[in-house]
């Protein structure tokens, strides 16, 4: 007797999954997706650098040098100076990962016997591609001066780093920016959309609308609470990173929350849009990570470099809006700038927002109507 009640439990358990397309399509889609994103974006090798080179006396030494980083393939120098004073905008702005100086001496001493020297800076912020470019321009130095040395001339190259923003290389200041992200994404999107949809499956929308309240009020009513959640989350995020992890703090907080607002009203509204989409809390669960926590975790840069991915992944990236958030929280946590450099993140986020809000209220008020 047992057996049959179980055997007819199961039965009608897997007649509800069919029933419900839209979940069964999505749990068929999930590995897919995952297998794709994870085969594709977890890269730890760096093609594209963005190098930097500083010259005070170009000669024949210091061009065939730079002829040999970019022969690796993994080398592009964006800019060539006779002056160091470019570096610091490059690296702030993020226009380089890596700046090359060379001693003005740099040729005499290749033909003399002091050992000519080169200082590598290097774009520390993100401390696993710093370390990766790092060794990336060391390999290049050293086959360089091996191939001199074949040539039976005594040489010697002695090279300086430094590691600008993040010299201890301490990976929680890499994490955290992410991290913040993430939990930004959780509380907004997926709480959001479990919210409404819940409300849709249950029936407790119509008591709603029989309400003096319009569509748009509802909508707002509904996501106001999570917008000060959110909120009061960065706030958690950035005490615990100073006050445990002693992440630096380097730029304005007013405008890190208030970027943390924009980036929670881009959230709110794909979790609003998952909500109007979905016909049930299962798949608006399921849609909001597959939408939301896998693209951000994945294609935002936040453990491994946009750069090491395929040239036809990159532009996916662009929709993910963490990728654009990092670039905003570790600008001002790590290097300090301000509106005045990171004008294109907001902009990129403001956009995504009125265009998300825009497509949550077309898409829901039909259904509420």
């Amino acid at each position: 007797m047992n057996r049959n009640a179980l055997r007819a439990f199961m039965v009608k358990e897997f007649r509800h999954i069919l029933r419900d397309r839209q979940t069964l399509t999505i749990l068929l889609m999930l590995p897919l997706v995952q297998v794709i994103l994870f085969g594709y974006a977890l890269r730890s090798d760096v093609r594209d650098i963005r190098m930097a080179v500083i010259d005070p006396t170009p000669d024949h030494a210091t061009l065939e040098l730079q002829s040999r980083f970019l022969s690796t393939n993994r080398f592009r120098i964006v800019t060539t100076s006779q002056t160091p004073d470019v570096i610091e905008p490059l690296f702030r702005r993020g226009r380089a990962d890596v700046a090359l100086v060379f001693d003005p001496d740099f040729a005499s001493h290749l033909r003399g016997t002091e050992p000519a020297r080169l200082l590598i800076a290097v774009d520390a912020s993100d401390p696993n591609a710093g370390t990766t470019y790092l060794s990336y321009a060391r390999a290049v130095i050293s086959s360089y001066q091996a191939e001199l040395s074949a040539q039976n001339r005594q040489v010697r190259i002695v090279t300086e780093t430094r590691m600008r923003f993040n010299p201890t290389l301490e990976s929680v200041n890499l994490f955290v920016p992410g991290l913040i992200a993430l939990v930004l994404v959780l509380v907004s999107a997926l709480m959001t959309a479990i919210s409404l949809s819940r409300e849709k499956e249950r029936g407790t929308m119509e008591v709603l609308l029989v309400s003096p309240l319009r569509p748009q009020q509802i909508i707002v009513g509904k996501v106001l609470p999570y917008l000060a959640l959110a909120f009061a989350n960065v706030l958690t995020a950035l005490l615990a990173a100073w006050a445990v992890f002693h992440v630096p703090f380097r730029g304005s907080v007013v405008l890190l929350l208030a970027e943390s607002i924009l980036y929670t009203l881009v959230s709110l509204a794909l979790g609003v849009l998952v909500a109007a989409r979905t016909s049930s809390q299962r798949a608006a669960m399921l849609t909001a990570a597959l939408v939301t926590m896998l693209p951000n975790a994945l294609l935002s840069g936040m453990i491994f470099p946009i750069a090491s991915m395929p040239t036809w992944l990159v532009p996916f990236t662009y929709i993910a809006p963490a990728r654009w958030f990092i670039v905003i929280a570790r600008g001002i946590m790590l290097k300090g700038v301000g509106l005045t450099i990171l004008w294109r993140e907001t902009l990129m986020l403001s956009l995504m927002a009125m265009l998300l809000l825009a497509a949550a209220m077309r898409s829901f008020k039909p259904r509420l109507e």
